[in-house]
């Protein structure tokens, strides 16, 4: 079975690359490149095609703004099948945009860098890959010198995301308390999202409304860094954003220490890790819940809620060994039980707690894949074994969707995942899952 599921993935991510060099995440869905998403897809084409590899990475970083800036969407093509597209971001208002790469003026977590070094460790022809290592890294660097001098005006060592979708963990619970002190006018659209995917799985239009909302006054100042840190509603120290800038950091040191020749970039990544790690642990982390936890940088005020987000900071080393220790009995704890799959991407003993229904609750394959190796690398090796059998067994189970329900009940002799279907990050980051 597992070598027809390789054909399969290897098929699904063949079908959604685009002659020009990126890949969409799902067919009808999703038919732009966004950032994170070419992150893992490059990970799992470096497993059999590293020029696709290659190509995802180079495409995407062409797009970067004069600032450093990397978008996390970018309109390659002009279709209206998407909403909102690019005729709505405006990323043409920031000064320092890229006016060759039509975009959204909003980011995605910072997975670059360590893409970078899986590529280099999966490659066979080492020096092919370090060579486009050399070539491309300095754009990667030049983006986390964005994040820190731009997203950190506490100079914490911790950057914000000003929009939910900067998360990659759209509709989360985590975000309905920001929603309440917002109350944004209702906006006239046409979603297009729920003409592929049934409505009860995505946000509501009210959600919408708020995403939107946050967007036009992020465009009324030309998506100016300093007027969004003054003035957005949302303004949030994410756990998983910050754990992805990180585990970059680290990946970076690595091969540039590698590449030679680059000691003032070394000592400042080192730098901003110090800073970095220091500020996660003693900012973020949530002893008596357990976990790792959002900050409310514009109510200044933590949002107290265990996700899986809350567990990503062991795929970049950042607890000590009793915080890896507390935050895993929390997870074992709440997300573990004998009928759940894990790992649930919100607290499945919380009111808000939705298994159907986008980042409210499902299993989703990337953060299983971070929380897989951020688990090897602590030493539970026994419960890596078993996100890694739950994600195979739901795929094999479920094919290779967006997202999947947590409750081992749903999964019926017709189950099927949820969201868009043949999805690229699930089919790469099984063949990465596989190989490992």
């Amino acid at each position: 079975m597992k070598k027809d599921m390789i054909a399969e993935a290897q098929n699904i991510l063949n079908d959604n690359f685009q002659e020009i060099g990126y890949s969409i995440p799902s067919k009808g869905l999703y038919p732009f490149q966004w950032k994170w998403d070419s992150g893992f897809i490059a990970i799992g084409f470096a497993h059999y095609d590293m020029e696709k590899a290659k190509k995802e990475m180079k495409t995407l970083l062409n797009s970067q703004w004069k600032n450093g800036f990397i978008p996390h969407i970018v309109f390659h093509i002009e279709t209206d099948s998407y909403f909102p597209g690019r005729d709505f971001h405006l990323s043409k208002l920031h000064p320092e945009s890229n006016l060759d790469y039509p975009s959204t003026g909003m980011t995605q977590p910072p997975v670059l860098g360590f893409t970078l070094e899986k590529m280099y460790e999966i490659a066979t022809d080492k020096d092919d890959v370090l060579t486009f290592v050399k070539d491309n890294i300095d754009q990667v660097y030049f983006n986390h010198q964005y994040f820190y001098s731009k997203r950190d005006p506490q100079n914490e060592g911790l950057v914000y995301i000003y929009h939910n979708w900067e998360s990659g963990t759209d509709n989360s619970p985590i975000w309905d308390d920001i929603w309440k002190t917002m109350n944004p006018p209702q906006y006239t659209f046409e979603r297009r999202d729920t003409t592929h995917v049934n409505s009860a799985q995505r946000p509501t239009n009210r959600e919408y409304d708020h995403y939107l909302h946050i967007i036009e006054l992020a465009k009324e100042h030309n998506y100016d860094d300093a007027k969004i840190a003054a003035l957005s509603p949302f303004l949030v120290q994410d756990p998983l954003f910050n754990a992805m800038l990180i585990k970059s950091n680290d990946a970076m040191i690595n091969l540039y220490k590698l590449i030679g020749g680059n000691q003032e970039k070394v000592a400042q990544l080192e730098q901003w890790q110090t800073k970095s790690k220091a500020s996660f642990n003693a900012k973020l982390f949530d002893k008596e819940l357990g976990a790792y936890i959002h900050y409310d940088l514009r109510n200044e005020k933590p949002i107290r809620f265990v996700s899986s987000s809350s567990f990503s900071p062991l795929f970049a080393g950042i607890p000590s060994t009793e915080q890896a220790a507390i935050i895993i009995n929390t997870m074992m704890t709440k997300f573990g039980g004998e009928d759940m799959y894990l790992c649930a991407s919100f607290d499945p003993t919380s009111d808000r707690f939705n298994p159907e229904k986008y980042w409210r609750g499902p299993v989703w394959i990337n953060l299983n894949w971070l929380l897989y190796y951020g688990l090897k690398d602590y030493g539970y090796n026994t419960i890596a074994a078993r996100v890694k059998s739950d994600s195979i067994e739901i795929l094999s189970k479920a094919g290779f969707y967006e997202y999947f329900d947590a409750r081992k009940s749903e999964y019926t002799a017709d189950a099927k995942g949820y969201g868009g279907g043949n999805f690229s990050w699930s089919a790469a980051l099984f063949l990465d899952m596989l190989e490992n």
